[in-house]
């Protein structure tokens, strides 16, 4: 859509989507109407890679995958501080048939003052589309230079994109199913209380936002990818044999580097391999298979959990997360360009 109407046209829409799947959660005095909202919010949910399309637009080689990092930032921080005040605005009882109703209306003042703000502030950034929207000179000049750029990048294209989304899609069967399952483990070894959990999850969150500021941004993408993958495998092995909350903080911080580096290196390597046109289009299927992983991963991963055991689980998921390392060692190239930048920036 993206591709097709302009990204701001398409965030916009986007935008209002997100709107009414929190009044539909406002208003949710049942578990359908909630269900209802999640399905409207899960439809509307192009807004993530549509801001990853628009950092592209306005970002050259030598820029691209510093500005990707920095979105990595702000999720990163968004979901340290984000639960802790959705939990703290639950304990406020607005309305007594939805006691989530606060955490809502603030969700949903949140999400209207962006996008209005949205609306008056963001100008049309893909090339061609900015032109005809008669967007501000810097941005035409830069959709410019990232089109001509675009055509260096269709001709060297080094890696598939089938490919990229593979490794995307595998990365996060098994990472979100060792994430999901962290909860179960740490209360059945610790004994750990939702406030310890929050802790543990804080943590993650705030290194990840450290590396991501001060070192993502600053290598190339498929090293951030291999250097996140080798961190996951190492998580994994430790998380299925400690004892001690020492090591249970050394795997978290493992999870942060990966958390840091993945997902932005693979969404920057996606972004060199397409074209200024297209760009929007395969980062929407990049980031849909990593859904497909994300959404099927947990369920998998909980059920040889708590069939087979800990030790079990988190070996199967060493032996998986290998395959993917051996993919992205083997099966994937930097960009030419890429590295060249990188190097020039450095």
């Amino acid at each position: 859509m993206s591709d097709r109407y302009g990204r701001r046209t398409a965030l916009l829409a986007s935008m209002v989507g997100n709107i009414v799947s929190v009044l539909l959660w406002v208003v949710a005095a049942d578990f359908r109407t909630f269900v209802l909202s999640r399905v409207v919010g899960g439809l509307s949910e192009g807004n993530v890679q549509l801001a990853m399309a628009i950092a592209t637009d306005v970002s050259d080689d030598s820029t691209r995958s510093s500005t990707m990092a920095l979105i990595g930032v702000c999720f990163s921080v968004a979901f340290t501080f984000g639960p802790a005040l959705g939990a703290w605005l639950s304990t406020i009882a607005v309305i007594k048939t939805n006691p989530f109703a606060a955490a809502a209306g603030f969700s949903l003042f949140l999400i209207v003052a962006e996008t209005v703000y949205l609306y008056f502030c963001l100008p049309e950034t893909l090339p061609g589309k900015a032109v005809e929207a008669g967007a501000t000179e810097k941005v035409t000049s830069t959709s410019e230079e990232v089109l001509a750029t675009s055509s260096k990048t269709t001709q060297l294209r080094t890696n598939s994109h089938s490919r990229l989304n593979a490794v995307h899609f595998l990365f996060l069967l098994f990472f979100s199913g060792m994430e999901f399952s962290l909860p179960f483990m740490t209360y059945d070894l610790f004994g750990y209380t939702a406030a310890k959990n929050g802790r543990l999850l804080g943590f993650v969150g705030l290194v990840a936002s450290v590396l991501q500021g001060g070192v993502t941004r600053r290598i190339p993408p498929l090293l951030s990818v291999r250097i996140g993958l080798v961190a996951c495998q190492i998580a994994f092995l430790l998380l299925g044999s400690l004892t001690t909350e020492s090591s249970l903080y050394l795997a978290a911080a493992c999870l942060a580097a990966t958390s840091a580096t993945v997902v932005t290196g693979l969404n920057a390597l996606s972004s060199f391999e397409a074209h200024s046109g297209e760009r929007g289009g395969k980062l929407g299927i990049l980031r849909s298979w990593g859904q497909v992983g994300r959404g099927v991963g947990p369920v998998l991963f909980t059920s040889v959990y708590w069939w087979a055991g800990r030790e079990v689980a988190y070996g199967a998921g060493a032996i998986g997360m290998s395959a993917v390392l051996l993919l992205a060692f083997f099966g994937l190239q930097s960009p030419p360009w890429a590295h060249t930048a990188k190097a020039k920036t450095l």
